[in-house]
């Protein structure tokens, strides 16, 4: 296996740290298809990036001609092609480890069209000569503000969670927030040396508006004045374990107390070092580094409070090489920020803040491709990561400090925008159940996945029959999945909140990493085949009943067909005694059927689940129902697949079949059937990562229904969704743990019909009498 060595800077020969193995291949991937190179210099780290080409594969569906004389009993054909997409890859590692890396670079880079390299970061000129000595590349140096400012816009438009507040004796030290649907403005902080305090209010415009000497240098130089500690991260080390109140003058060694009149507490510090004066004793080198830290803190936090008030900023994000992942340091000047603020304004920080100048720099390169034309989503099969780095609660990660981080991203189909739909989208929480905080249910959805993941891996080896090496490439898959798991059980933030939504969002980026592209493909082309065989005779039934029986008739159509995935056995059980049997769980199925009686929809959004039964047997004649009210219907679903939903290409065909076979749907279908798609690959619904496609068409449409079906889309997300129409969710919950946590038992039905409360205030004033 190859290794990279780390060189000494005390020396001028290279030693091999025993201690780091890695495979280049692993953390340089798919360099041979990398061009546009940028790198980011810092005082003991490099950032470097660049864009690659990434082939694989996809499950594609054809239509058979079924006009042709020839019998086919299949309604579509599956094919596996080879796509093209576009990957950004970025990666950190310390200073001491870049001669290495270059020649590693060197001798594996393949493009030869590429001639330059963006450089920022103080470091960038220092290590000029060596650069284009061994990539043959001219450096070409960024401003470093402008990259930073870039970089972190990038993030924050396109990594959902990417800000967090940091809790230090919380559950969960990481909170992760809700990212705004637009990001300026925004005041940034960035402490390096000194203090730089931008405020943002564009993607082009922004402004440095103060700052200050005293930063990160002050601390390390003082520091070392202190306590002859030279390294940052040890003297960080030493304030972690120090006890400030030893060396600072607190309010109540003045006053014997608090001083209420000014509303001070005794416990604060009324002077920083203030015994050190006085005392007459030594002070340990650890209570100084943290009275020292506890000095710098304040002292830029309070700064940064005043000159957001002074501009009227509510979010204010920190970075710089002073913050760097450390609890210490992002502990005290959160709790600065508290104390100026009275709480009013929250210090916000981010997974990837040592990654901005990097991407920034990256960005300033490809203008010409300008990247902010389309949404990137990270890939978790290749990204490490946000790690703890306190050494009191995660003391195993202190040793990867040492080691190399790597951030990819993936270009999206199409540029993702908020469903106009919401009602509050920055305040949308789209999971149900937050696994980051909830440690019962996170060790219970962990051992769930666990447990699948030999079914998963047969199951995708099953997929694929003609290929002999499938079965290697699913256990490179099970390997990859497991550690992924394992990382999420000690770090459960790694990839911001933890819930059951990323949980199958990272094992569809892990299978499609070893070309698994849809391993129930042959499974959903053989019950959609059936399915459709008992259409039309599905829908004579329902047009025999009265109205208002054929209306309960088609909810517990699209509820049993959800849970046909579970066999004919448990459906035969939940159409018995949970389907029938009312009250529901949640029921406001009353509701609904009033609602119908009134005028219909303009146009109702439908996002569809599953393929077979459910989309033909269930979606489809309660689809029909709105189409013969007057309703458009707009059906989304899924571009790629997952488990067994109905992806968009699918759909497509489904639904020309359907429209050949039943009138009703032929008359309507042309112009009030649309399928577009959502451009997940997992079977839940985000609504604030949406086609833009998509939402143009909820505008020009005037939707004023939104219907959500499934346990993925209706519970595990989307249950607390408020939206500014109204919305009608269905379910059945097919999991013990999941019904219990909502008060039901297992197959309990949610029908949760809701109205926004202007709306039913409208509806209320049109029905009373004058």
């Amino acid at each position: 296996m190859a290794e990279f060595s780390r060189v000494d800077s005390s020396s001028s020969s290279h030693t091999m740290d025993k201690s780091i193995t890695l495979p280049p291949d692993e953390i340089f991937r798919n360099l041979e298809n990398a061009k546009r190179f940028a790198i980011d210099i810092g005082g003991s780290l490099t950032k470097l990036a660049y864009y690659s080409t990434v082939q694989h594969k996809v499950a594609k569906v054809r239509s058979f001609d079924h006009s042709a004389k020839v019998i086919i009993d299949k309604l579509y054909e599956i094919s596996v092609q080879e796509e093209v997409t576009a990957r950004l890859h970025f990666i950190k590692f310390e200073n001491a480890y870049i001669e290495t890396c270059l020649d590693f670079i060197k001798d594996h880079l393949v493009n030869t069209e590429t001639k330059v390299i963006k450089a920022t970061g103080g470091g960038a000129h220092k290590f000029k000569e060596l650069i284009e000595r061994k990539l043959g590349l001219k450096v070409d140096k960024e401003d470093e503000m402008t990259c930073l400012i870039k970089g972190c816009n990038f993030v924050l438009r396109n990594i959902p969670h990417e800000a967090f507040v940091y809790a230090k004796h919380a559950d969960s030290e990481f909170r992760f927030q809700t990212t705004h649907p637009d990001i300026f403005p925004y005041l940034l902080v960035n402490i390096g040396s000194g203090v730089s305090i931008v405020k943002v209010e564009s993607e082009d415009k922004f402004e440095r508006i103060g700052g200050s000497s005293i930063g990160g240098g002050t601390f390390w130089g003082l520091g070392a004045l202190l306590t002859k500690t030279k390294r940052f991260d040890e003297l960080l080390q030493l304030a972690s374990k120090g006890q400030h109140t030893s060396v600072d003058m607190l309010v109540k060694d003045i006053y014997g107390g608090s001083y209420g009149s000014l509303g001070l507490t005794g416990d604060l510090i009324a002077s920083s070092f203030g015994k050190s004066a006085t005392a007459d004793k030594e002070f340990s080198k650890e209570d100084m580094a943290k009275s020292l830290l506890h000095m710098i803190s304040n002292d830029i936090g309070q700064l940064a409070c005043l000159y957001a008030k002074l501009h009227n900023l509510s979010r204010v994000y920190f970075g710089g090489f002073f913050i760097r992942g450390h609890p210490v340091t992002m502990h005290t000047i959160t709790y600065s920020i508290n104390f100026f603020t009275k709480g009013e304004v929250q210090a916000l920080f981010l997974r990837h803040e040592g990654y901005l100048g990097a991407i920034g720099a990256f960005l300033k390169g490809a203008e010409e491709d300008n990247p902010n034309q389309y949404s990137w989503g990270e890939n978790y099969a290749g990204s490490s990561g946000l790690m703890s780095v306190s050494p009191d609660m995660y003391p195993m990660q202190r040793a990867r400090s040492g080691t190399f981080d790597m951030l990819e991203m993936d270009r999206l189909e199409r540029q993702l925008v908020n469903l106009p739909l919401l009602q509050d989208a920055s305040s949308y929480i789209p999971d149900t159940v937050d696994l980051t905080e909830d440690a019962q249910a996170r060790e219970y959805w962990l051992y769930c996945f666990e447990e699948a993941l030999d079914g998963v891996v047969k199951r995708a080896v099953a997929s694929q029959p003609d290929m002999p090496e499938a079965a290697e490439r699913a256990e490179k898959f099970r390997q990859k999945y497991r550690h992924k798991l394992q990382t999420l059980r000690h770090q459960p933030f790694a990839y911001g909140s933890l819930t059951v939504r990323s949980l199958l969002d990272t094992r569809e980026h892990c299978l499609n990493e070893f070309n698994f592209p849809d391993p129930y493909s042959k499974i959903k082309q053989r019950e959609n085949d059936i399915a459709l065989k008992y259409y039309q005779k599905a829908v004579k039934s329902m047009e025999k009943l009265s109205w208002e029986e054929r209306q309960f008739a088609l909810v517990r159509g699209v509820l049993a067909g959800n849970v046909f995935d579970w066999g004919a056995k448990a459906l035969k059980i939940i159409i018995v005694s949970s389907l029938v049997e009312r009250p529901w769980l949640v029921d406001s199925y009353d509701q609904w059927l009033e609602r119908l009686k009134g005028p219909p929809h303009k146009c109702a959004l439908f996002f569809v689940d599953n393929s077979g039964v459910d989309i033909i047997l269930g979606v489809m004649p309660f689809v029909r129902e709105l189409l013969s009210r007057g309703t458009e219907v707009v059906l989304a679903s899924n571009s790629g697949p997952a488990l067994n939903d109905v992806t968009n290409g699918e759909l497509q065909i489904l639904t020309e079949r359907i429209a050949a076979m039943d009138p009703v749907i032929h008359i309507y279908a042309p112009g009030e059937i649309l399928d577009v798609h959502t451009p997940d690959s997992l079977p839940l619904l985000f609504p604030s990562r949406l086609d833009k496609v998509l939402a143009m068409v909820v505008r020009e449409r005037q939707t004023d229904l939104v219907i959500i079906e499934g346990m993925g889309r209706a519970i595990h997300t989307n249950y607390y969704a408020m939206l500014s129409c109204e919305s009608l969710k269905m379910a059945v919950i097919k999991n013990s743990w999941l019904a219990d946590r909502l008060g039901g038992k297992l197959f309990s039905v949610v029908f949760k019909y809701e109205v926004p409360a202007d709306k039913a205030d409208e509806d209320s004033a049109l029905l009373t009498p004058s």
